[in-house]
Parts: structure tokens; sequence; C-alpha cells
């Protein structure tokens, strides 16, 4: 069989779902997911992918990104990639972790996407106990069966406790991650902040009571592209590897920052310059730097490594994780941290 076409969009929505080979779990216990949620937020600061949704299952992912640098092979090779070796370390396995390549579905824009988040976050109640595995569906969209209220309420019940899922977020249920994108889909539940989340929740419950809607919601599994007919004509013009103009509206999002400004940024913010405090003993200048161009500049370990003059990946690795737990009890290195990301986020 052929692969699919990878559509390379400036700007563009996707539907990305990733499959455990043979369906068997890519997630075996809690410190995955979490290992995984923090793959996701590296890869929102070094390939600047938008994440706007996702759904953790056993065996399979669902998420809704968006790419402001046409740069979505790049980014799902750099994500399975790094997920897969750490997994396999783990749990002491060898070979593929998934299953093929990532599936990646081109989304019209933001108006289409929210259906399709709801139908992500509706992923970890679609099981039989439940009422909702693929018969319990069907059932339901042909009129034949009706759930109960005690299901409706197990259903929802489900939804606000699951953790891995982004649904608490947009339900407000817990405040979003930073690296979590929800206010562009809300606002197409309601203009009003107050509101939105409160709507983005009653249109989950009345997926949850009327199947035949959950049964719709079911064509963004196997669709080839997500929006109008239109949009799937041109999308199926598309010929492989090539860029095209944006689907969806500009948006102002954070550039990549060549290593040379970050440099500059952290002088300006330590007030002295590089060769001063960089060979300092004790002095927080060189992590700092190391810590804001591997969220800004999209450097490997080793380039970054390079960019100080051939420092070994563990001892770039150990630097970063060093700052990170001073971090955790310093409210001035949090501060300075924080300083560097919002400098880093001027536009060109």
């Amino acid at each position: 069989m052929s692969r699919p076409l990878r559509r390379l969009v400036a700007d563009g929505w996707y539907h990305v779902f990733g499959r455990g080979l043979e369906r068997r779990a890519i997630f075996a216990e809690d410190r995955d997911r979490m290992h995984f949620l923090k793959l996701l937020a590296e890869l929102s600061e070094r390939y600047r992918i938008v994440i706007h949704a996702y759904a953790l299952m056993d065996n399979h992912y669902h998420a809704i990104f968006q790419t402001p640098d046409a740069n979505l092979s790049a980014g799902m090779q750099w994500l399975h990639g790094s997920y897969s070796t750490w997994f396999n370390i783990r749990h002491d396995r060898v070979g593929p972790l998934f299953q093929g390549r990532y599936h990646a579905m081109p989304v019209e824009d933001g108006r289409w996407a929210y259906d399709l988040s709801l139908y992500v976050h509706l992923n970890p109640v679609r099981i039989s106990n439940l009422g909702l595995d693929h018969h319990g569906r069907v059932l339901e969209g042909r009129g034949l069966i009706a759930c109960t209220p005690e299901q409706v309420a197990e259903r929802l019940k489900k939804l606000r406790m699951y953790r891995w899922s982004s649904y608490r977020a947009y339900g407000g249920y817990e405040a979003a991650s930073p690296w979590l994108e929800t206010s562009v889909l809300l606002r197409r539940a309601s203009s009003n902040a107050k509101r939105c989340r409160r709507l983005y929740r009653e249109a989950v419950c009345h997926l949850l009571i009327h199947g035949a809607d959950v049964s719709q919601l079911e064509q963004f599994k196997d669709a080839a592209a997500i929006g109008s007919a239109e949009f799937g004509r041109r999308v199926r013009t598309w010929a492989v590897g090539k860029e095209l103009q944006g689907i969806s509206n500009s948006r102002d999002l954070r550039r990549r920052v060549p290593v040379g400004e970050v440099r500059s940024m952290v002088e300006k913010l330590k007030g002295e310059p590089w060769e001063v405090f960089v060979e300092r003993r004790g002095d927080n200048g060189l992590a700092l730097f190391l810590w804001c161009a591997r969220r800004v500049s999209g450097l490997t370990l080793h380039e970054l490594g390079e960019a100080v003059g051939g420092m070994k990946i563990s001892a770039v690795s150990k630097a970063i994780s060093r700052l990170e737990q001073q971090a955790a009890e310093k409210n001035d290195l949090r501060v300075m941290q924080r300083r560097l990301i919002e400098m880093s986020n001027i536009q060109p």
C-alpha cells in the first residue's frame, strides 16, 4: 500500500493520530503519559507547533495541531522518535512502538476544528461499559435505544475525572498548561469569556445524550480531510511535499529565535557581557542560556553543546535539569525564566 500524502501547509490545522503497533499499548502507566505530555510541551517550543487539544488512550492518541511553519513532518518525526526511544528503554523492549507513520488529516479551519475537538475529548467514554462502544453508538444513532440519565451522569463524570485529555482545561475544571492553546476554539463556543466554557460543557453533554451526533462525529476518524466539500476537493489536488499558502487566518505566534539573539537576551537580563559570566563559578548565566535556547531555538542537545564551545550532551542536559530544579525553589530564577520567554516572544 502506498503511503498517504504528507501535506505541509503554512499555518494549517491537522487532526493527528498515532496508534501502537498491532494495537498494543503505547502508554503502560501514568508516568508514560506524563512523559508524553512533557514532549508535547517541548514540541510546542522547539517547532512552534500549536497544540489545541489532545486525548491519550492506552494504545493510541488524538491531537489537534496547527503549524505556522509548515513543519508537521519534522515535528512528528521528533515526537514519535523521542517517545519511542524513551519508552523502549524504560520498559526494556526493542523495535517499533507505533503502527507505521503518524496519521494527519488536514482540517479546514478553527470552525471545523471546534467540532473535531468534541470528538477528540469524547474518546475516554467511547467504551462498552458506558454504552458508547461501536455497537452502542450505532444503536443510539439510529434511535433504537436511548441512554439513561444514570449513563449520562456516569459519562460526564468519566470525562471530568479523566486526567489525560485537554477536556478538563476546556471545561474549566483545571487551568490549561502554558503550552496548550484553548482560547481559539473556546471562542467558537462564545465570544464571552465567562460563557464559553459553560457552553463547551453543554455541547459535550448534548453529544453524550444524543447518539446520532456522536455517530456523525465518527467521520473524523477516517476522513481524508475535515472541512467543506470544496476544501476536500482542494486537498485531493495537493502534491506530495508541496508547501501551500495557509488555509486559516494568520495568528501572532512566537518565532524561532536564533541562538545569537538568545545569548544577547541573557546578557541584557544579567546586565553584563557573556565573557564576564560564562566562566564564573556558580553563575547561572550559561544554564539560563541553554534552558532558553532549548525552548525557543529548536536546537538539539548536541547543537546546544556546540553553540557553547563543545559542551558534552550529558553536561548540557544536566545543566538544564539542575536549573529547572533550582527554579522550582527560587522565585528569582522563575522570574528570569519568564522574562527570557517574554523577550523571545517579540515578533520579527
